[in-house]
């Protein structure tokens, strides 16, 4: 074994070899550059480590804050967010809100907000759950967490939006036309078409036979398509069971309602495309015994050409009418059940008044029309926009007329007349039976008879009744009762009118509901009316507070109101309906 080798021996030697010279000057020190990178790197990552103190500190510190306001906090870091979780909120509304969508499922969802207590933070999850019928939570995040999703909406992939309307094509729309012409060719047609093509065609179809509503109910071995013409629904064709889960998919998926949900009412909506302009179609699905019974609303945007005379205001009552529409501020009611034409009226009122030096806001529920030149908008009751604080917020935007859908209680109804006092032309409807009870119905809310008796300018009452077709109609003969009923309607009448209809031939008319072709005996709808405006009789007898309808009634005819009953005998006169029509909705 050699010896151990020395320290020395282990050590540079100091001293160059013999022979072996090495030029001091080729050796480099280390450059300022070089102490400078590893300096800036040493820097970089303590500034990182500090940062990730940092943002844990700040994460424990907003759990401790949402711990004190009783909410949730989740650390979102590191959380796996789905691509169905991130679509829940556009990502315009995230950054508005400051607010996310960080999961969800069929049952549950879980949103993530830097201020959760914000009220508008509260709204948006009341109005996600009401939208996807889910239970929802909010939970407190920090900004780190915030970021990290917003740089997660970049990862989505780019899909270019799917137009939901269904078009329509003029040729579509042609072919459907020259197959349907009523219910039995309707059958026939049905049974031709593939079922990618049955919603197009019963929709067409519908928009052919002008109905107002679609239904499809599910029976136990069919599938029934009953259509609403002129407010009577008829049963016009049906559906082998087999095609029934595919027509109801393709409505569903049309109206963004979800595929998976058959326990749960839903609602949606889609538009149609069609050459003349844009149908809207309100959706309502509900779970029945042998399936999802869907009914489909059309509305018609086009509302050129409507007018008060063509919707059957005539005569004395229509002059009326133009008279209190002319005043510059008080209040226009319109009063009957639903369905019977109120809204139509007041959009007919508003297409009048639509002038560039006018502003009118209209407060709906929903908006039905689209009218150019007019502020339509929609109450919401999961955000708390009520007919009552949007009155009072359209108010503020200085109009010269508002349109309230509907006076359902005290405060909207004081609000409507403190504006009608104030300056401004308010429209509203009420659900009474006839326009005499618009008082009562007023003073039955809390409403102060002083302030009611100056602010009411006209009350309306209406009703709709089937039109006669010209093709369909024939004379009719009327039972005793029934003639009983009209002289002593036509005896009623102001004596001005009663002259001009005693010197008439009283020839009345009537159809059935199809003529042996298959042709409709009524086709379309027209209004008959009743009007009252305020005189100083009727105001002594509302600041009385004892009046009644009936009361109210008796004035009014005694100053020449025509009632809805013999404006409706009379329009049966001109040959317009039928006795039977005027009965069915006078006397309901």
């Amino acid at each position: 074994m050699g010896d151990l080798p020395s320290i020395d021996d282990l050590l540079p030697s100091k001293k160059q070899p013999e022979g072996d010279t090495e030029d001091v000057s080729s050796v480099q020190p280390l450059s300022q550059s070089s102490i400078r990178v590893a300096s800036d790197e040493t820097e970089e990552k303590f500034a990182k480590k500090m940062q990730k103190v940092g943002i844990k500190e700040k994460e424990v510190e907003i759990q401790r804050k949402a711990s004190m306001l009783g909410f949730p906090h989740i650390d979102l870091s590191s959380f796996p967010i789905s691509h169905e979780a991130l679509k829940q909120i556009s990502q315009e509304d995230a950054v508005r809100l400051n607010m996310v969508c960080f999961f969800v499922n069929q049952d549950e969802i879980r949103l993530g907000a830097l201020d959760p207590q914000s009220e508008e933070n509260k709204a948006f999850l009341k109005d996600i759950e009401h939208r996807t019928y889910t239970k929802g939570t909010l939970y407190m995040i920090s900004e780190h967490s915030l970021q990290r999703v917003f740089d997660l909406y970049n990862t989505l992939p780019h899909i270019s939006p799917i137009s939901k309307d269904v078009e329509i094509e003029t040729s579509d729309l042609e072919k459907v036309q020259a197959s349907v012409q009523d219910f039995r060719s309707l059958q026939e047609s049905i049974e031709r078409v593939s079922t990618t093509d049955l919603v197009t065609f019963l929709l067409g179809a519908g928009l052919k036979l002008n109905a107002s509503d679609v239904h499809v109910e599910p029976e136990e071995d069919k599938t029934v398509i009953r259509l609403r013409l002129d407010g009577m629904l008829h049963d016009a064709a049906t559906l082998p069971k087999e095609a029934y889960q595919k027509l109801v998919s393709r409505i569903k998926l049309l109206s963004s309602l979800k595929l998976n949900i058959t326990d749960k009412p839903q609602d949606g909506r889609f538009t149609i495309n069609v050459p003349t302009g844009e149908v809207d179609v309100r959706v309502s699905v509900m779970p029945t015994v042998y399936g999802e019974g869907i009914v489909m609303r059309l509305l018609v945007q086009n509302r050129e050409g409507l007018t008060l005379d063509s919707l059957g205001l005539h005569g004395e009552a229509y002059k009326v009418l133009l008279a209190e529409i002319a005043r510059p501020n008080g209040m226009i009611i319109t009063t009957g059940p639903t369905g019977s034409g109120k809204t139509t009226t007041l959009y007919a009122i508003m297409q009048m008044l639509n002038k560039s030096d006018v502003k009118i806001i209209t407060l709906e529920d929903p908006v039905e029309y689209k009218m150019p030149g007019i502020n339509q908008s929609q109450i919401d009751h999961a955000k708390d926009y009520t007919f009552a604080k949007g009155l009072k917020s359209i108010l503020r935007q200085d109009p010269d007329i508002a349109m309230v859908g509907e006076i359902r209680d005290l405060e909207t109804a004081d609000t409507a007349i403190q504006a009608a006092l104030t300056g401004h032309l308010i429209l509203s409807t009420l659900h009474t039976n006839s326009a005499a009870g618009a008082i009562p119905r007023f003073l039955a809310m809390g409403v102060k008879p002083f302030l009611l008796a100056p602010a009411l300018n006209a009350v309306i009452g209406q009703r709709l009744v089937r039109k006669l077709s010209d093709t369909a109609k024939v004379e009719a003969t009327l039972t005793p009762e029934q003639q009983t009923k009209v002289d002593a309607i036509i005896a009623s009448l102001p004596p001005k009118i009663l002259e001009k209809v005693q010197g008439k031939k009283q020839t009345f008319y009537t159809a059935p509901e199809f003529t042996s072709g298959g042709e409709l005996g009524y086709k379309g709808r027209i209004g008959i009316y009743e009007i009252f405006v305020m005189s100083d009789t009727i105001e002594e007898s509302i600041m009385s507070n004892k009046i009644s309808e009936y009361d109210i009634e008796k004035l009014a005819q005694e100053q020449g109101m025509i009632t809805m009953a013999q404006d409706g005998v009379l329009k049966a006169l001109d040959g317009l309906t039928s006795i039977e029509e005027v009965f069915r909705v006078t006397e309901q």
